[in-house]
């Protein structure tokens, strides 16, 4: 089945769950394949925690981005086996490793290998308690990008916009203290609200510094190709095929922020017959909607949203 213009979004931290990925191992062999390479590549049976947890130990970033990845992997693989690949790949922070994946730039192995290190070392670079994270909603990501840099220079604390999720979601990470002062600014702008987030380390923020500088390690030493179709990265809002261009990117997204609406918007520009969601959870689905409702937006991920997603795609068929 190939089908006009598909773009292809995978997900990031956040959208784990217990059992996500068991029903594409249970029925598909390709999945059931992909999560024995990652068990082997990594030592270890990530793909028990994603099916059986402990939820608390999905939770640990060390074990979350590599369990999300392989999940996101497993149903691209399924996907692509039932004649259904994309034009564009995009994924979010972590997702964006899956998207590389996914556009042939990486090998599975080396990349279920560095994310999990990816997460070992964003834990280990900022102690316990010292970093925080909070959601501001209702607001522009302008005014809260400022509420963030007249906090920094009120305070001369790390505390920027994380992840511009979409019009009126803005993600701000850094010093504990910091967020929380830029979070009262937000809400004294007139935020509506201001969520902390239950998150183990301040992500996508200066304090990441120490992970982004032994993460370049491994990822320089890593073979990258060029792309088989443009990647959407984060952290420069563009499409990239060059395979010098999409390492850096993956390095610099550490510190950088997740600049998700202006990507969303790029993609829509090329104007997609559809955006699927590949992998765990509905994040991204319910983040387009907040950015542009008239795009359609599918998930999958287990064998009931596949059906759903093919047979919706079958009326775009171009060839068979």
């Amino acid at each position: 089945m190939r089908t006009h213009k598909l773009v292809f979004l995978f997900p990031g931290q956040g959208s784990q769950s217990v059992g996500m990925g068991r029903d594409l191992f249970d029925k598909f062999s390709v999945a059931r394949r992909t999560f024995e390479e990652a068990d082997d590549a990594l030592g270890f049976a990530i793909s028990n925690l994603c099916f059986n947890g402990p939820e608390e130990q999905l939770k640990l970033t060390e074990f979350t981005q590599p369990a999300i990845f392989t999940v996101s992997i497993a149903t691209q693989r399924v996907l692509a086996e039932k004649g259904v690949t994309p034009s564009y790949v995009a994924g979010h922070s972590l997702g964006e490793y899956s998207a590389n994946v996914a556009a042939g730039v990486i090998s599975f192995a080396d990349a279920v290998r560095t994310v999990r290190s990816r997460g070992q070392f964003m834990q280990e670079a900022v102690p316990a308690g010292q970093g925080a994270m909070s959601a501001v909603l209702g607001m522009s990501s302008e005014e809260a990008a400022k509420a963030c840099a007249d906090t920094a220079a009120e305070t001369q604390a790390v505390v920027s916009p994380a992840n511009f999720n979409s019009p009126e979601q803005t993600v701000i990470s850094g010093d504990t203290l910091a967020v929380a002062r830029a979070g009262e600014l937000c809400k004294e702008r007139g935020a509506k609200k201001v969520v902390a987030l239950a998150v183990s380390a301040p992500f996508h923020c200066a304090l990441m510094q120490p992970a982004q500088d032994r993460l370049a390690a491994l990822l320089n030493a890593m073979a990258f190709l060029p792309a088989s179709i443009p990647v959407a990265v984060n952290v420069d809002t563009a499409l990239v095929s060059d395979a010098r261009q999409l390492r850096d990117a993956l390095i610099r997204q550490v510190t950088g922020s997740v600049r998700w609406v202006e990507s969303m918007r790029l993609l829509i520009e090329e104007r997609p017959a559809h955006f699927i969601e590949v992998g765990s959870g509905k994040v991204l689905s319910g983040l387009m909607r907040q950015i542009d409702r008239s795009q359609r937006c599918m998930t999958v991920g287990d064998e009931a949203s596949l059906m759903k997603t093919l047979a919706a795609l079958d009326p775009q068929a171009q060839e068979l």
